[in-house]
């Protein structure tokens, strides 16, 4: 079913709006569903970890009808912004069955020392989370580069024009992340536009604790309330200290990073 049209000018209007903030702000917006061209993008980051499997067209079946990734430029043309969002059908299946069977494509590289015998626990809503389901990654944005981010509030925008497309397309069900637990407690789904938080961790073959990410989401109903807010402009220079510290460990991890990967 197509966009209403007064869904379409809404849409259009908050991301005009988004994207002139961001542009003021020193980054340039790139949208595409090519993820050829993103893998090469990403391959030129030499001081960041491998791109996830799940948004790799060398491992994953990938292209505009199940994905779309968001690019940020500085003046330069230098990329200091990523993320990208996948479309996944668990009709009939749980996010925790499905997890369990495509547990390589979100397990970080080298965190276990058998990605075989590990598998995601923790949250309640696994469980519960089936249906179009959207699956936020990649999400980084560099600590240095803008001279330092000259402005507060970057990452709510960058996540909110992913959510104004995301919905605008698929209308999906959910939409989830994996925080690492370090960015959960400082409240990083906040900052990503998430409502729900919950405690998660993979464990390795003995059972032991090889990584912990929350699991952020939200539903059909928690999306369209977050969509009706009007989206927040930058807050220049206020809090620079506050930005570089919370960017500096997105990238850290470059998951969603919502390891995102959201």
């Amino acid at each position: 079913m197509g966009m209403s049209p007064f869904r379409l000018f809404k849409l259009t209007t908050h991301l005009s709006g988004i994207l002139r903030d961001l542009e003021e702000g020193g980054i340039h917006i790139e949208v595409g569903d090519d993820f050829a061209k993103y893998r090469s993008y990403r391959c030129q980051q030499i001081d960041r970890g491998p791109i996830y499997p799940i948004f790799d067209v060398a491992s994953s079946y990938i292209d505009r009808t199940n994905g779309f990734w968001i690019c940020g430029f500085n003046s330069s043309g230098e990329l200091i912004h990523t993320q990208a969002v996948r479309l996944l059908d668990l009709s009939g299946i749980s996010l925790a069955r499905h997890l369990n069977i495509h547990r390589h494509k979100y397990i970080t590289p080298d965190s276990t020392p058998d990605p075989d015998l590990t598998y995601y626990s923790g949250p309640e809503a696994l469980d519960t989370i089936t249906g179009q389901v959207c699956y936020q990654g990649e999400f980084w944005l560099r600590a240095h580069g803008l001279g330092g981010p000259r402005s507060q509030g970057a990452t709510s925008l960058l996540s909110r024009v992913l959510f104004e497309i995301m919905v605008g397309t698929w209308d999906p069900s959910f939409v989830f992340a994996l925080v690492p637990k370090q960015l959960a407690a400082k409240g990083a789904h906040l900052r990503y536009g998430y409502c729900h938080c919950e405690p998660g961790r993979w464990l390795g073959p003995n059972q032991q604790v090889t990584e912990e990410d929350y699991l952020i989401w939200m539903g059909a109903n928690d999306m369209a309330n977050a969509l009706t807010q009007a989206p927040q402009s930058l807050q220049r220079a206020a809090s620079v200290s506050t930005v570089q510290s919370t960017t500096a460990s997105d990238d850290a991890k470059g998951r969603l990073n919502a390891k995102a990967n959201v």
